[in-house]
This record gives C-alpha cells, sequence and structure tokens, in this order.
C-alpha cells in the first residue's frame, strides 16, 4: 500500500501550496520549495557502475536500495533520478524504474508518459525548429538554410528519421527544401538545459544562447534573434517543476528529466537534485550508464555549473556482469567461473582508476543475484580489499531496504571522509578542446591518445574562435565500453579515441564530441521490447518491465 503523494511531500517538510497533485501517486513542486526548506543541505551520493553488459548492472536498482536502506538505518533519505525515456521502453531495455523491491511507483506512468515533461520538451524544441524554417520562408533571419544545425526531435527509436530532407513540395506548399533530421528528446538540447537550468530565468537565458546556425558570412545566430524564447518558456512552465514519487517502500523520489549519458550528459535536473539536498539528509543520485560515462560528465559539467560537491561514489557492479567482461556468453553466466570473474575485474579497476582521479572516497556495491556462488563474490571481496576500497553485497533486489543495510553503513563511512574534500575536476575551462578529450579519455578511459578527423578540428577552430572553447566538453561514445569500439570488453588498452565530430551546445554549456560511430537517433532492435507491451481489458499495462 502506497501512501498518497500529499503525505510523501508532508513528511518532507513541503508545503502543501508548493504542491501540485497529479492524481494521488505523482505530483509536480514549486521551485520554491526548495529555498523553503528548514534544513541543513544534506550530503550527496553519486551512484555509478562498471561498463554495461547485456547480463545487466541494476544501476537504479541500488540507488533506489541505498536510500531504503539509510531509511532503514534511521537516516531521512531522498533521491533524485532520471525519468525513463520511451525510445529505450519500446526498444531494448524495457521499463528503467528499478526492480523487485527497489521499485519506482507508479511504475508504468513513469515508464510511460507520465507528468509531460518529454512532450513539453519535445515541443518546446519543434516549435524553435518550425520558427527557424518559417523564418527562412519568409525571409526574416540572416541565417543561411544551408548552415541550419538545430534538429527536430521526438521520444522514439526510429532510425529513418536520422537524415531526411523537409520543405518538400515547392511554391504549392510553400517549403524551403533543406537536409536536416531528428534526435531522439533525451538527446534534445533542450533537455540538457532543462537539467542543467537552476530557476526559470537560468532556463530562459540558456535558450536565447542556443546556437542555431550560421549566416553567408559564417557568424554564429543564436535562437534569440528567432523570437520564441517566451512561447518556449510557456511550454517549459511545469515542466521544470520536479516530479515528487516515492518507492514501494515510500522512500521519496524527485524524478526529473532524462538525458542519455551515451549521447549527452546523463544526470536528472539540478533542480530535483538540489531538492533532494534541502528535504533529505542524504540525496541519492544516480549518472550512468557507467563512471566513465555519467559520472565523468556529472562531475565535470552538472557538479561544476552547479557548484554540486558529492561526499562519496558508488560503483554498481553484478557478478554476471563481471565474468561477461571476462568472456562469458550471455547463456552461460548462470555457472560459476572464477577465471572469468577474475579476468572481468579489470573493468571494475578500470572505473575504480577513474573514480579516484576526483578525489573521493568509493563504494564497491555488488547486486547480488540468487545464482551467485559464496566463491564469487569472496574474490570480489578480496579484489576490493587488496585494492583499499569498501564493498558491499546487496541483496536489495529480492529484501529491499533490509537488503542495502550493510551498504548504507558503508557509504556513510565513506561519505564522512568525503564530504570535507573539494572535488578534484580532471581538466580546467582554460585549457583547450583537444586537451579537455585528451585528459578524459586518458584519465577516465585509459586510452593512449585522440585522434580528431579534418572535420573535428575545423570545427573545434571555428567554435574557438566564436567563443566557445572555454565550455567543458560531453562525450558522445558508446556506453558497451570504455573505448569508442563497441565489442571491446573489459578493459581494453592500448587504444585512441577517434573524435569524428563536434556539436556546439551554447545554451546548454558544452560541446559535444561524437565519437567512433555514436549517433543521437537510436533504432529499434530486431525484436523490441514494444512488440510484448499490451493492456488488458481492465486497463492494466502488460509486460512493461
Amino acid at each position: 500500500m502506497m501512501k498518497p503523494i500529499s503525505e510523501i511531500a508532508k513528511d518532507l517538510g513541503i508545503s502543501e501550496s508548493h504542491v501540485e497533485l497529479f492524481g494521488r501517486d505523482k505530483a509536480k513542486i514549486h521551485l520554491d520549495a526548495a529555498a523553503n526548506a528548514k534544513k541543513p543541505q544534506g550530503k550527496l551520493i553519486l551512484v555509478s557502475a562498471i561498463t554495461p553488459t547485456p547480463a545487466g548492472e541494476g544501476k537504479t536498482t541500488i540507488s533506489i536500495g541505498l536510500a531504503q536502506g539509510l531509511r532503514k538505518i534511521g537516516q531521512n533519505a531522498v533521491l533524485a533520478l532520471r525519468q525513463p525515456s520511451m525510445g529505450p521502453v519500446f526498444g531494448r531495455k524495457g521499463g528503467a524504474t528499478g526492480g523487485g523491491r527497489c521499485r519506482l511507483e507508479p511504475s508504468d506512468s513513469i515508464n510511460l508518459q507520465f507528468t509531460g515533461d518529454f512532450h513539453a520538451i519535445t515541443a518546446a524544441h519543434n516549435l524553435l525548429a518550425a520558427a527557424i524554417d518559417n523564418k527562412i520562408h519568409y525571409g526574416q533571419t540572416r541565417l543561411d538554410p544551408l548552415r541550419v544545425l538545430w534538429k527536430r526531435v521526438i521520444d522514439m527509436n526510429d532510425r529513418s528519421l536520422r537524415s531526411i530532407v523537409s520543405g518538400l513540395g515547392g511554391r504549392a506548399v510553400g517549403g524551403t527544401p533543406r537536409q536536416t533530421g531528428f534526435d531522439i528528446t533525451a538527446a534534445s538540447e533542450i533537455m540538457a538545459i532543462l537539467c542543467l537550468a537552476q530557476s526559470r530565468d537560468d532556463l530562459r537565458r540558456r535558450i536565447d544562447n542556443i546556437l542555431i546556425g550560421y549566416d553567408k558570412t559564417n557568424q554564429p545566430v543564436l535562437a534569440k534573434e528567432i523570437g520564441v524564447t517566451g512561447a518556449m518558456m510557456a511550454i517549459l512552465n511545469e515542466a521544470i517543476m520536479p516530479n515528487l514519487v516515492q518507492s514501494q517502500e515510500g522512500t521519496p523520489a524527485f524524478i526529473h528529466g532524462g538525458p542519455f549519458a551515451n549521447i549527452a550528459h546523463g544526470c536528472n535536473s539540478v533542480i530535483a537534485t538540489k531538492m533532494a539536498l534541502a528535504h533529505g539528509d542524504w540525496a541519492v543520485t544516480e549518472a550512468g550508464f557507467a563512471f566513465d560515462l555519467g559520472a565523468e560528465k556529472f562531475l565535470n559539467i552538472k557538479a561544476r555549473s552547479a557548484g554540486l560537491n558529492p561526499a562519496a561514489f558508488v560503483i554498481v557492479a553484478t557478478v554476471r556482469a563481471l565474468k561477461m567482461h571476462g568472456g562469458v556468453a550471455l547463456a552461460d553466466l548462470g555457472k560459476e567461473n572464477i577465471e572469468a570473474l577474475t579476468k572481468g575485474l579489470d573493468n571494475l579497476a578500470a572505473h575504480l582508476d577513474a573514480a579516484k582521479a576526483f578525489g573521493k572516497p568509493v563504494v564497491v556495491a555488488i547486486n547480488q543475484r540468487t545464482e551467485d556462488t559464496k566463491a564469487e563474490l569472496d574474490v570480489i571481496q578480496g579484489f576490493c580489499d587488496k585494492a583499499g576500497v569498501a564493498c558491499s553485497v546487496a541483496d536489495a533486489f529480492a529484501r529491499g531496504g533490509d537488503g542495502a543495510r550493510d551498504l548504507a553503513e558503508k557509504v556513510m563511512t565513506a561519505a564522512r571522509i568525503g564530504e570535507s574534500r573539494p572535488l578534484e575536476p580532471i581538466y580546467g575551462p582554460e585549457i583547450s578542446f583537444a586537451k579537455k578529450v585528451e585528459a578524459i579519455a586518458t584519465k577516465i578511459y585509459g586510452a593512449s591518445g585522440v585522434v580528431l578527423t579534418p572535420e573535428a578540428e575545423s570545427k573545434i577552430r571555428r567554435a574557438e574562435k566564436d567563443g566557445f572553447g572555454a565550455l567543458p566538453v560531453c562525450m558522445a561514445k558508446t556506453q558497451n565500453s570504455l573505448s569508442d569500439n563497441p565489442k571491446a570488453f573489459g578493459r581494453p588498452r592500448g587504444f585512441t579515441i577517434t573524435i569524428r565530430d563536434i556539436e556546439i551546445a551554447a545554451g546548454a554549456g558544452f560541446i559535444v564530441a561524437l565519437a567512433g560511430d555514436i549517433m543521437r537517433m537510436p533504432g529499434l532492435p530486431e525484436v523490441p521490447s514494444a512488440e510484448k507491451i499490451d493492456v488488458d481489458a481492465s486497463g492494466k499495462i502488460l509486460n512493461l518491465t
């Protein structure tokens, strides 16, 4: 039995006047609620994971389990997590609200249309695209139609929309033909802006600063010249407010924003994180896919711009995933294999090395499964002991918060050490784009170096000339490997990272570096999850897991 969400808000000390109910199980929270909180700021815990595999790691499950575990031992813990995109929900991944006894509710609603934030982001993004084409049609802009950068977005995996020609039909229709395309909404700069903005004024400033293209003299054109920032703000007026829900054990959770970490910055909103810090003694947040992508961006982009300082990191792994990194096929992961597990620990070691670069203590959380053997768990524990890293076996999936008590205790111990340490970004804003990418590639991925294609070099020279050179870097790279080769499991060595292109997200405040063949519009797999999802006669959604 779940509490009415109004009671969850009341328990957090949020005034009724700051709560906009969406039924009895979810609510929007006014931005003023954080400033009016009557308690000191809580400690921030950042959860990430090893390189993802088809075996699964359970970062969201452990994040929820950790918060529930903290509450089980008498701590006031609050979650700040991302909303799932419907692209992966109907694609390969399925739902993304945790699992077992560590699930957010209402799960189906959160996985689908929730409170409409993704639709608002999509609409605001596409309004700007429509207004750009309208200005071109009427000759009211200096923007060169051949140098428009702003695409359209949709919250669905659809490879056929990656590259299109719009405006066909000639004079009868009135379009201006040009080559363009779609990104997924999770990769929209509006999504990034919403997740990094700290107020409505900040949101407006960032939208105005979006680089939408260039004129015929190659000078930048910003979104403020199109004149629809106010209308976009109106669309996003409720979407900027974080959403409050709860876990199955009644742990409060602010769910807001959903950028992917392989093509965007991979973190929930700054507003939601600060709301959790304002109302909990512990704020548990996550960054994914893995530490090399999500956590690196959280620390170098989100934390830097918002002044956040995590007290400790948690890196999640499973025995199954580690064995897969050690060379075991998916079908054989249920069998004990100490040799493969030991080999796969090299991937965990790589992420631990990356985490140590930021100067904070780390706790390894083993997301336990029923088939894990004591011998396998002992191998991981021994590895962590030798590395001088705290390790906890968390049976949160099966036991909820009770299965994460030990993890909660170890995280608290680590946080007492880390809260007074300053965060140590791995690069400063004053160095060049190439040096920033090199710092990420060598210190976080373990690469031997970076290669910039001529196109990327040309674009970065122009970006630096136009005044964007001080922006941090948001890497767009495969999540399946530390390298830019998605088939290189474990801990690849002796590789280089190739940056083939860049995109300037001036409103969000970073430069996107595209590595390998990563694309900002995913495609559906051969057998998508959408083929098994259904609704029964009573209206219950089926198979959305």
